[in-house]
């Protein structure tokens, strides 16, 4: 059974990426410190959640839904004109640092597939068409 110390460690996590929007070197080391855990444990529990980032986001994410419902409607398809439209694979940062492209498992929009959310901002029904105007408008184009 794990220690208290181990057992707050994901509460510690979400509270330094949602401050700091990722969990970075120096953070790792001092949690490590302060849970009770190794350097390599910590980060095997960072790696292991996909929603834990080492490295700092762009200044907008652009979640693609990679879930069953989407992947039914053309989400495949979908994903990799993201990726090819903005040079970048999945948890990458465009080069310019505008854009981070994650995969999300479900953004609960199913009857309005295929979903991505741009921010906070969720749309249904996103064609290769419409991703482009959602990334033209983010980029304010």
């Amino acid at each position: 059974m794990p220690s208290k110390n181990q057992a707050d460690l994901l509460p510690a996590l979400h509270q330094l990426q949602e401050k700091f929007g990722y969990i970075s070197d120096h953070a790792i080391v001092d949690l490590a410190k302060d849970h009770n855990m190794s350097h390599a444990e910590v980060v095997g529990v960072i790696d292991y959640y996909h929603d834990y980032r080492r490295t700092p986001p762009g200044r907008q994410r652009l979640r693609v839904c990679r879930a069953e419902s989407c992947q039914a409607m053309g989400a495949d398809a979908l994903a990799l004109h993201a990726s090819t439209q903005l040079g970048v694979e999945f948890g990458a940062t465009t080069a310019d640092g505008e854009i981070t492209l994650e995969a999300a498992y479900c953004l609960g929009n199913c009857a309005c597939s295929p979903a991505v959310m741009l921010d906070d901002e969720l749309h249904g029904r996103v064609s290769a068409e419409r991703l482009d105007a959602i990334l033209a408008e983010a980029r304010g184009a």
